[in-house]
């Protein structure tokens, strides 16, 4: 099993590639140009703009699936995992596809400067596929040239491409533009669903927070009236028992095991499964 990428950090470590763009040491545009299927799975700890240009791509989250066609865009929330599969396009065998991180702050400088005050929101909108306007398309395809030599384009001139992207979202697609303000002020939702769609990710309580709509301390005490127990505790517990499950079902390895479950450290998992259960992941994979 590939292990989990985080998204964009992983992206933007170390030096700058030919493939991706930085702004402010952390947003990024990326761009990718496959000849051939490829599939993984990235942990987002920014939004994330799919953008597909050629090609499709099968994404999943949770129990969502959808699939991205040329020419349409899909936006992800944050601190979630999602899994990919790229299929090239058939006249070229070329998949093609940018991926925008949204950064907090920007999108909070861009509502800022047009003035736009985002309403409460009552209900969540979830991510779905929305096809890209003629101009949307155009846009990406302008930012070809801007990947031949990413140390030379300016800080100022990127963060005002950026802004165009923003302005021509705004202004094409309104279904998109509406999840993005929904970004800013997350829907209050239900602490168990949030809970059970996650807790196998790389995600931190304050992520689970936010995802949920509430913030740190109001999230630890609706889990506690919920589950009778800390969410920290019970997360752990549950991963433990789905690894052992894994283990005894599967011919994974237990690296793959434990990075499948949100565990970074496999030497860690192997510490306090060994703990929970009196014997090693390996005896139990063996």
């Amino acid at each position: 099993m590939t292990k989990i990428t985080k998204f964009p950090s992983a992206l933007i470590s170390g030096d700058c590639t030919t493939s991706s763009l930085r702004l402010d040491g952390g947003s990024i545009i990326d761009q990718c140009i496959v000849t051939a299927g490829e599939s993984g799975t990235f942990f987002l700890e920014q939004h994330l703009l799919y953008v597909v240009l050629g090609g499709s791509v099968k994404l999943a989250c949770g129990r969502q699936t959808w699939t991205v066609g040329k020419n349409e865009m899909i936006l992800l929330r944050k601190a979630h995992s999602v899994s990919y599969e790229k299929h090239g396009s058939p006249e070229t065998g070329l998949f093609e596809s940018l991926l925008f991180a949204i950064n907090d702050e920007l999108l909070k400088d861009f509502l800022t400067s047009q003035q736009i005050n985002v309403p409460p929101m009552t209900e969540e909108l979830g991510a779905q596929v929305s096809p890209m306007s003629d101009r949307l398309v155009a846009y990406c395809w302008s930012l070809s040239p801007y990947f031949n030599d990413p140390s030379q384009i300016s800080p100022g001139l990127l963060r005002l491409k950026v802004m165009e992207l923003l302005y021509n979202v705004m202004d094409c697609s309104k279904n998109i533009f509406r999840q993005m303000l929904q970004l800013r002020q997350p829907v209050r939702v239900d602490v168990h669903r949030v809970v059970e769609e996650n807790y196998t990710s790389p995600i931190s309580l304050e992520e689970l927070a936010y995802l949920s709509g509430r913030s740190l301390s109001s999230f630890k005490r609706d889990f506690q009236s919920i589950y009778g127990e800390p969410p920290a505790t019970w997360i752990r517990e549950k991963r433990l028992s789905k690894a052992r499950q894994m283990l005894q079902s599967s011919q994974m390895s237990v690296a793959d095991v434990a990075y499948s479950l949100g565990f970074e450290n496999p030497t860690h998992f192997s510490r306090i499964f060994k703990q929970r259960y009196g014997v090693s992941p390996s005896a139990v994979n063996s």
